[in-house]
């Protein structure tokens, strides 16, 4: 109310009149028997009663996958050992990988039962599941007592598992836990790789929130993620855009130091380097260890490339001083081999397939876009699985390789969600005819 109608309000200012009386005239707290139902406000409730159940708790007992199926294997194996089998032996000694993926079926099993209870009792019976389960547009079928989608891959010559993969819950656990364990199997890889790798046998649903929940929780991915800047980048070169076999056109980039220990007393690490070729067309990646920067490094590090890769047509790098020298002795020794070319028709023959060296503007790495991409993808799988850690030769060789492998699997075309699709394209189709990081198939 406005200030003048404020000041006759007794009310504000002294309160009720009750108070100046005694206390026995106050009036009583009790409730009125009688209420006025017109000074009710009407409300509609609705309850609906909701049971929320808990995942066993055998998927609390370990955080990683791996852990959990050796626990559930030794259960496996002390009942089988418990129990009166006749003739057949007791099981001892390691644990076999029949056993461990025995224990995953029990696992996945159990996780179906307490994700998709009454799909999985629809299907027993023989009757559709429902048409409002969020998996309904899977076409569900069970294979053996395990949940998997029908898709219609049926007559295509690839492996049960992509035919038929796994439905799993992203709500569950044990989702959870597989996703963990490929992100750190693929050297704590990004979300399409992920996603693109666990499709090859399970089909969570929600896959990509999982995959980025997974990302987000990572400790060592994120303290080492960096910030991008988006800028405009002019037009593709033509080795780029033209069809051409793997590695015919190249570039090459080094990336480094990484302190190694080589074999011996008292030995010291010493920096080494990792010459990282990258095919232009295909975005295939070889990568080899180098002990320097000097150009006899470089050329021993080109050889062994060629020798497992072939021969490229055209290598583009950058202007650096080592790369230079290299070009140097290359075209001492192609000389040397066009001078030979009257005397021996095979030398002249060999010597016609000359390679082509360019180098991009100095100072200019944005002409390397796409090796100085392979260099970033490199060093994050690097410092994300080793850190500062100080292998030994031997060891980084294995790493190269085996990281070698996952930078060669990671998907180049967009993921399809559609489960009768085939997999998505990668360099190793290109080279092995499939990704490099997943299962042999006939």
């Amino acid at each position: 109310m406005s200030p003048i109608q404020l000041q006759y309000q007794r009310l504000w200012f002294k309160g009720p009149l009750w108070l100046c009386q005694e206390k026995s005239l106050w009036p009583s707290n009790k409730p009125r028997e009688t209420i006025d139902s017109s000074l009710l406000e009407e409300k509609s409730i609705i309850a609906l009663p909701t049971v929320i159940e808990q995942p066993n708790e055998i998927f609390s007992l370990r955080s990683s996958l791996f852990e959990l199926t050796r626990v559930v294997a030794l259960i496996n194996r002390f009942t089988h050992n418990c129990q009166p089998n006749g003739n057949q032996p007791k099981l001892t000694g390691f644990l076999t990988h029949a056993e461990h993926e025995n224990a995953m079926i029990i696992l996945i099993r159990l996780s179906q039962r307490e994700s998709f209870a009454a799909e999985i009792s629809a299907l027993r019976k023989g009757h559709q599941i429902s048409t409002s389960s969020s998996i309904a547009t899977l076409n569900p079928i069970l294979i053996d007592d395990v949940f998997r989608f029908g898709g219609r891959l049926m007559n295509a010559s690839i492996s049960s598992d992509r035919k038929h993969s796994i439905i799993l819950s992203h709500r569950h656990p044990l989702t959870k836990l597989i996703m963990v364990q490929y992100h750190r199997k693929l050297f704590h890889a990004g979300l399409q790789l992920l996603v693109s790798t666990v499709r090859g046998k399970y089909w969570p649903t929600r896959i990509r929130r999982l995959a980025n929940t997974v990302l987000h929780e990572c400790v060592s991915c994120f303290r080492t993620r960096p910030k991008v800047l988006d800028q405009l980048m002019a037009d593709l070169p033509s080795e780029r855009v033209s069809p051409a076999p793997p590695f015919l056109k190249v570039g090459v980039d080094y990336c480094g130091p990484f302190p190694v220990v080589y074999p011996g007393r008292r030995a010291v690490p010493r920096k080494s380097f990792i010459a990282i070729f990258v095919c232009l067309v295909t975005k295939a990646v070889h990568l080899e260890l180098a002990g320097d920067l000097t150009s006899g490094a470089f050329l021993a590090a080109f050889k062994r490339f060629i020798a497992r890769r072939g021969k490229p047509a055209v290598v583009m790098c950058d202007n650096a001083l080592n790369f230079v020298g290299a070009r140097r002795e290359l075209d001492v020794l192609r000389q040397l081999f066009l001078n030979q070319q009257f005397q021996e028709s095979a030398v002249r023959e060999a010597a016609q397939d000359g390679t082509d060296f360019r180098f991009i503007p100095p100072r200019s790495p944005n002409f390397g876009g796409l090796w100085e991409a392979a260099v970033k993808s490199f060093k994050t799988h690097f410092k994300r699985s080793i850190g500062a850690r100080v292998l030994q030769h031997n060891e980084m060789q294995t790493v190269v390789v085996q990281m070698e492998s996952v930078l060669n699997s990671r998907p180049l075309t967009p993921i399809n969600n559609d489960p009768s699709d085939y997999e998505a394209l990668t360099p190793g189709h290109f080279l092995v005819q499939r990704p490099l990081s997943a299962i042999p198939e006939p």
